[in-house]
C-alpha cells in the first residue's frame, strides 16, 4: 500500500510530471523508424527528421551532413529538455535528476583517462564526452598517473567522490584497471541510485528498484561474458556484481564461476525474466544479447509510464530518449556506409 502521494506530489512535481509525459509523446514512433530505414542519404534522414520535434536543432546544418552531427544536435535536445526539468526541479526531485546524469560522468572519466593513456588529443576526447556527464575540472583528468592522484587532483569535488573509495589504489592506470574502475563505480553508484530510492518510498521506491534490479543484474552478466578468458579472477569478479537485483546472492556466486557463455546461459535462464532474452539466441551466440536486453529494458520503462505521481518516469524518459539517439545513429550509420541490408539488426522500437 502507497503512502498519500496523490494528495501532495502535484504540490512540487505535477508541473514536471506534465511536462516529461509531453516530451514522451514526441518520441519517435514505429512508422517514423519504418521512413528512416527507406531513406537514401543522410539528408533524407534530416527531411525525415525535421518532421519531428528534433526539427528545429537540424534546420540550419548545411549539407553534406555527417552521422555525427545528426546524433549531436539530437542529445542537444534531451540536454536542453534536462536542463529545464532540473531548473524547474525542487527537493528530493532535483537530487534524482541529478543521479541520472552520474553514469555519463563516469563514463566521460573512463573516456579522457583511457584516450590519455594512449596519447590522444584532450580536446579531441572532450568533444567526445557526453554533455550531460561534464563537470567543471574534467579538462584536468588528463595529468593523472593513477587511481590516487585521479581522486586527489579531480574527483574529490564532484558528485563521484563517494564511489572512489572502493577503487583507489596506487597502481599506475592501465586497460584493464581502467576497466575495473569503471564497473566498481559503476557499482557504487547504483548501489548508491538504489538507496537513495527506497529512501524516497512509494511507487518511486517500487519501480525504481526494478529497473535499477534489471540495470545491476545486465551488468553483472556482462561483466561475466567480457571477464571470461582474461586474466581477472573469481573473486575479482564477484566484487564487481552490485550487492542488489534479481540474480544477488546466488546467481552471483554461480556467475562468479562461468567459464564459458554456455554456463553464463544456464545460470540466467533458472531466473523466469531473463530466460526470454536468452531464448532469442543460439547457444554460444551473444551478438544479438545486447539488443535482446536493450528491447527488455525499453517494455519495462514504457511501463513506468503506465502509474502516476512518481519520478521513475523521468529516469525512464531520459533512458527511452537515449535509446531512441542510439537507434537514429545506428541508421544513419548504415545509409551512410550503404549497408541498409543491416539496418533492422540494432534498432530498438520504442512503441
Amino acid at each position: 500500500m502507497y503512502g498519500f502521494e496523490a494528495l501532495t506530489f502535484n504540490v512540487h512535481s505535477g508541473y514536471l510530471e506534465a511536462i516529461v509525459r509531453g516530451y514522451r509523446s514526441g518520441l519517435l514512433t514505429a512508422a517514423d523508424y519504418n521512413n528512416l530505414c527507406q531513406c537514401e542519404n543522410l539528408d533524407d534522414i534530416k527531411l525525415h527528421l525535421s518532421a519531428t520535434e528534433y526539427g528545429p536543432y537540424l534546420q540550419n546544418e548545411p549539407s553534406p551532413l555527417h552521422t555525427t552531427t545528426i546524433v549531436e544536435k539530437c542529445t542537444l535536445k534531451l540536454v536542453d529538455e534536462y536542463k529545464h526539468m532540473l531548473c524547474q526541479a525542487t527537493e528530493p526531485l532535483s537530487t534524482f535528476l541529478e543521479y541520472i546524469t552520474y553514469g555519463h560522468m563516469i563514463d566521460n572519466v573512463v573516456l579522457i583517462v583511457t584516450g590519455t593513456l594512449h596519447e590522444r588529443d584532450v580536446h579531441e576526447l572532450l568533444e567526445k564526452c557526453h554533455p550531460l556527464g561534464m563537470f567543471d575540472s574534467i579538462a584536468t583528468l588528463a595529468v593523472a598517473q593513477n587511481m590516487r592522484e585521479l581522486y586527489r587532483l579531480v574527483l574529490v569535488d564532484t558528485p563521484l567522490a563517494p564511489y572512489f573509495s572502493e577503487c583507489i589504489t596506487s597502481e599506475d592506470l592501465d586497460d584493464m584497471n581502467i576497466e575495473i574502475m569503471r564497473n566498481t563505480l559503476y557499482k557504487a553508484y547504483l548501489e548508491d541510485f538504489y538507496r537513495f530510492c527506497q529512501k524516497l518510498g512509494g511507487a518511486t521506491a517500487e519501480i525504481m528498484s526494478d529497473l535499477l534490479a534489471f540495470e545491476a543484474d545486465r551488468r553483472a552478466i556482462n561483466i561475466t561474458i567480457n571477464s571470461i578468458g582474461t586474466e581477472l579472477t573469481r573473486d575479482d569478479r564477484r566484487k564487481l556484481y552490485s550487492n542488489f537485483g534479481l540474480l544477488c546472492p546466488y546467481g552471483h556466486e554461480e556467475l562468479a564461476v562461468c567459464e564459458d557463455i554456455d554456463q553464463v546461459r544456464a545460470v540466467v535462464e533458472k531466473y523466469p525474466p531473463y530466460q526470454s532474452i536468452f531464448a532469442k539466441m543460439s547457444y554460444g551466440e551473444t551478438q544479438m544479447l545486447d539488443k535482446a536486453f536493450y528491447e527488455e529494458e525499453v517494455k519495462r520503462l514504457c511501463l513506468a509510464f503506465e502509474q502516476q505521481f512518481h519520478y521513475a518516469v523521468f529516469f525512464a524518459y531520459v533512458r527511452l530518449r537515449e535509446q531512441e539517439i542510439r537507434n537514429v545513429m545506428w541508421i544513419s550509420e548504415c545509409v551512410a556506409q550503404n549497408q541498409k541490408s543491416r539496418v533492422h539488426d540494432s534498432v530498438v522500437f520504442i512503441f
